[in-house]
């Protein structure tokens, strides 16, 4: 063993990244993390590697429901109301001319 090591270019963090993971610092309810802790101890997994799984069938489920299945947001109803509303707002643009009760054009006064 030497009695000095040179440390001026080392590097901080595990010699070897990890691929496709990214180390993120998350807030979780205490209850989440005891229900995935507990799951992961008795199937003998890691409670990270539960989650991870878990958010990965969250996604996989959202991309496979069809658009008519998924939760209705504030900006497509908002797109559904505007193109039904269309014609109507069409029409009071350019209201038809008055007619009395026999039938000719009101005039204007």
């Amino acid at each position: 063993m030497r009695k000095e090591y040179d440390f001026s270019k080392g590097k901080r963090g595990p010699v070897l990244a990890s691929t496709g993971k990214t180390r993120i610092t998350i807030m979780l309810d205490d209850d989440v993390i005891e229900y995935f802790r507990a799951r992961a101890e008795a199937q003998g997994t890691g409670y990270q590697t539960m989650i991870n799984a878990a958010l990965r069938a969250a996604i996989e489920t959202s991309r496979l429901k069809p658009a008519d299945e998924r939760p209705l947001t504030v900006g497509a109803l908002r797109d559904v109301l505007r193109e039904e509303l269309a014609p109507y707002r069409a029409k009071a643009a350019n209201p038809s001319p008055k007619r009395t009760a026999s039938g000719k054009r009101a005039s204007a006064a």
